[in-house]
């Protein structure tokens, strides 16, 4: 080769694709785990059990297709697929956050609480259920101004917080990995204790304290078209940046100074895929509360069946983040009835020990931070 020949930068052109059996086989596998879900969830409930004819009818008939059931029965179908599809929507969001996180900050064990984001929704709409505490628990479940406010302002809490965090989490017009988190680690410490000192204030009236109690562990009862409509959105902006950020988080994986000489642009991908996460898991926390550890299982569970390749993990999360959350919590409530947790203590329950193990698999790694 002559010397005197420029050299071409490196290029970012993808290999040929190979196909994926593992990944396809998830796929399949999450899908019909989904399916199963939707089943149990919909003819399963306080009201007695529906068979899966009924529930198509009555989903038709909520879609203006066909004509409705006796007006109970509607009622009750409508109730079991706006809670079916929500639950399927917040795990599919969570997940997918959890996924984008780990990816921008290159550790299996990162979760979308690590911004701050589920301690800023609670923080909003802790202070929402205070501004409007006349209303009680039973708020949550009424058609009005009140569920709106505080969906609202847990929205606003998440992203004003994890605003927060990537503000001073930057450095020379670059986005510091060690520095994010131990931002987000600070200003979780501080939400928790305004969020504490608020619930011991609120003690003295049950009702207050019971729907601070109930949006800190999650609730997938009495939703309605607001929470679908708000996840749909969320969810269809946040997958939006996949084709974006998918093999440039796979080039970052090995080092951002190999990435930053293969031409990624490793600014634009962090911030695109911080700005997903976010909100996706902004969207969950203020159409349900909090549910801990889906975004940190789900992927995780993933990598290990489908490979790291951001490409597959991404699109994968997302169905099997939906089908996660919603066996979780269709299970429970075929095997507990009323006795049923709430979705944020079950998934403490499972997640907690699931997290454990993975610090103690990674003890090693994590004594070089």
């Amino acid at each position: 080769m002559n010397p005197s020949q420029p050299v071409d930068p490196p290029s970012l052109k993808s290999p040929p694709r190979q196909p994926n059996r593992r990944a396809w086989w998830v796929a399949v596998g999450s899908s019909v785990l989904l399916l199963g879900a939707v089943w149990v969830s919909l003819g399963v409930g306080r009201s007695g059990n529906i068979g899966s004819g009924t529930a198509l009818r009555g989903a038709w008939a909520w879609l203006g297709f066909g004509e409705s059931l006796p007006v109970v029965q509607q009622w009750i179908v409508e109730l079991r697929w706006t809670r079916t599809l929500v639950t399927a929507l917040v795990g599919a969001a969570l997940a997918y956050a959890g996924a984008l996180l780990q990816g921008v900050f290159r550790n299996d064990l990162a979760a979308p609480s690590i911004l701050g984001t589920t301690a800023g929704a609670s923080l909003g709409a802790s202070i929402a259920i205070l501004a409007v505490g006349g209303y009680g628990a039973e708020f949550l479940a009424t058609i009005g101004p009140a569920p709106i406010l505080v969906m609202v302002a847990a929205f606003v809490g998440a992203a004003l917080v994890t605003w927060l965090v990537a503000m001073l989490g930057r450095s020379g017009g670059r986005y510091s990995v060690p520095t994010l988190l131990l931002v987000g680690i600070a200003i979780n410490a501080v939400v928790g204790g305004i969020l504490a000192a608020m619930q011991s204030f609120a003690l003295a009236d049950f009702q207050v304290a019971k729907a601070l109690f109930a949006w800190g562990f999650g609730h997938l009862d009495d939703k309605g078209t607001t929470e679908i409509w708000l996840m749909v959105s969320t969810l269809a902006v946040g997958a939006a940046v996949i084709p974006f950020v998918s093999r440039e988080l796979d080039l970052l994986a090995a080092g951002e100074e190999d990435a930053l000489a293969l031409g990624v642009d490793t600014g634009r991908v962090k911030a695109l895929a911080l700005l997903a996460a976010t909100l996706c898991a902004a969207s969950a926390v203020a159409s349900v509360g909090q549910i801990a550890f889906v975004g940190l299982v789900v992927p995780h569970i993933v990598r290990l069946l489908a490979g790291r390749s951001y490409r597959h993990l991404l699109p994968l999360s997302l169905l099997a983040g939906a089908a996660f959350l919603l066996s979780v919590d269709a299970g429970q409530r075929w095997m507990l009835g009323d006795m049923r947790l709430r979705p944020g203590v079950t998934l403490s329950l499972v997640g907690g020990p699931f997290f454990l193990a993975l610090l103690v698999m990674n003890r090693r790694r994590m004594s070089s931070w």
